[in-house]
C-alpha cells in the first residue's frame, strides 16, 4: 500500500527519462503491476495496469498493437509509408492524406506557430545533418546549415482542409513527427484503454508517458523525473493522473567536439544546438502536446517557457536551465501544485 508520505518522500513507481538508452534503470514498484510491452518507434512501448480482471489484458494488447500501425503510418524511416510518401510527392503537388494524419500534422504546425518555431516538424534536414556530422565527428559548415535551413519552415507546408491535401511550396521539404509521434501514439492508445475501465499508465520509450486514474493509494500515478546530468539518478517525482507528460534533454544524446559538448536537440531558428537548457519536462492533458512542448520549451528557456504555462493554465513545466559557472542545478516549476511534485535532496 502506497501513502502520501511515500509520495512526498520522492519513491515513483515508473521512472520518466530521454529515450531508450536509458531504460534498463531498475524501477521501484510501489504496488503490484501487470505489464505488457512491445518494440516500436525505436523504443520500448508499455502499458502498466493495476492487478484486475483478465479481461484488460486484450485491451492493452490491442493498444500495443496500434502502436505499431501508427509507426507503420508516421515512420519516415520506412519508404512506404504515408509520410514518407507525402515526404517524396507533396513537392510535386498536392497529396491525400488520411483523416487522422491530416489533422496532427495541422496540429503540429499549429505547436509550431505558437512557440514562435522553436518546435519545428519540418526540422529534419537540420536534424539529419547534426546526426550525421555526430558520426564524421565535425561541425556542420554555415554553407552547410544554410542549406538545411533553407528548406525548413511551416510557411512551405500548404493544407487544403476540404480536399484533404497537403502540398510543399518547394523541394527538399519534409515533415517528421520523431518529436511528436510517441506521444500521439500514446492518446490514440488511450481510445482504446480507455473503454476496458481500468487505472493504467502507458509510455513510449521512458521519455513520453501517458496516464489514466491512479496507483494503490496515490491519487494518481507517482514518476519519478531523471536527473538531466545523472541519469542513474533522480530529480523528482511528480504525480501524473489523467494527462500526459514528456522529458526533453541532452544528458544521453550529445557529442563532443574540441573539447565543446554539443547535445542533439537543435534550434531551428539558428541551426546550431540548443546549451542553456539541460532538461525540459512538461505536463499537459494529452502526450502529443507534451511531447512537442517539451522540445519547444528545451529551445525556448525558462522565461518564454513559463510565460507559455501563464498563458495555457493546462499546461505545466519542470524546466532545468543550465547553471552558470559550476553552481548547483536550480530546477524551476512552472504551473506544478506543491502537493503534486517531491524533489529529492541533491
Amino acid at each position: 500500500m502506497t501513502t502520501r508520505r511515500e509520495f512526498l518522500s520522492g519513491k515513483p513507481i515508473f521512472e520518466a527519462g530521454q529515450g531508450a538508452e536509458v531504460a534498463e534503470q531498475p524501477l521501484v514498484a510501489l504496488g503490484d503491476t501487470v505489464r505488457l510491452g512491445t518494440p516500436a518507434m525505436a523504443s520500448d512501448f508499455e502499458v502498466v495496469l493495476n492487478p484486475g480482471p483478465a479481461s484488460r489484458l486484450e485491451a492493452a494488447s490491442n493498444a500495443l498493437e496500434l502502436v505499431a500501425q501508427l509507426e507503420d503510418q508516421m515512420s519516415v524511416y520506412r519508404a512506404h509509408t504515408e509520410l514518407s510518401q507525402l515526404n517524396a510527392r507533396a513537392a510535386d503537388g498536392p497529396v491525400q492524406v488520411e483523416k487522422q494524419l491530416f489533422v496532427l500534422l495541422q496540429r503540429a504546425v499549429a505547436v509550431s506557430v505558437e512557440t514562435e518555431g522553436a518546435f519545428d516538424p519540418t526540422a529534419g534536414s537540420l536534424v539529419a545533418l547534426w546526426r550525421q556530422c555526430k558520426r564524421d565527428k565535425r561541425l556542420p559548415t554555415e554553407v552547410e546549415i544554410a542549406a538545411a535551413r533553407a528548406v525548413i519552415g511551416c510557411r512551405h507546408v500548404i493544407f487544403d482542409e476540404e480536399a484533404g491535401t497537403i502540398r510543399y511550396d518547394r523541394a527538399g521539404v519534409t515533415l517528421n513527427l520523431n518529436a511528436m509521434g510517441k506521444g500521439y501514439a500514446l492518446d490514440r492508445a488511450a481510445d482504446v484503454l480507455n473503454p476496458a475501465g481500468a487505472d493504467w499508465l502507458m509510455h513510449g520509450g521512458y521519455s513520453s508517458i501517458l496516464a489514466r486514474g491512479a496507483h494503490a493509494s496515490c491519487d494518481g500515478w507517482p514518476v519519478a523525473i531523471r536527473h538531466p546530468l545523472f541519469p542513474n539518478r533522480q530529480l523528482a517525482t511528480v504525480l501524473l493522473k489523467d494527462r500526459g507528460v514528456s522529458t526533453s534533454g541532452s544528458a544521453v544524446q550529445f557529442f563532443r567536439y574540441q573539447g565543446k559538448r554539443y547535445g542533439h536537440i537543435v534550434d531551428p531558428r539558428s541551426g546550431w544546438p540548443v546549451d542553456a537548457m539541460l532538461s525540459a519536462t512538461v505536463l499537459a492533458p494529452d502526450a502529443a502536446l507534451a511531447e512537442a512542448l517539451s522540445t519547444a520549451f528545451f529551445v525556448l528557456g525558462v522565461e518564454k517557457a513559463r510565460e507559455y504555462c501563464h498563458n495555457h493554465e493546462e499546461v505545466a513545466a519542470l524546466l532545468v536551465p543550465t547553471p552558470a559557472g559550476g553552481n548547483r542545478l536550480e530546477p524551476v516549476a512552472c504551473g506544478i501544485p506543491d502537493s503534486d511534485v517531491a524533489f529529492v535532496p541533491q
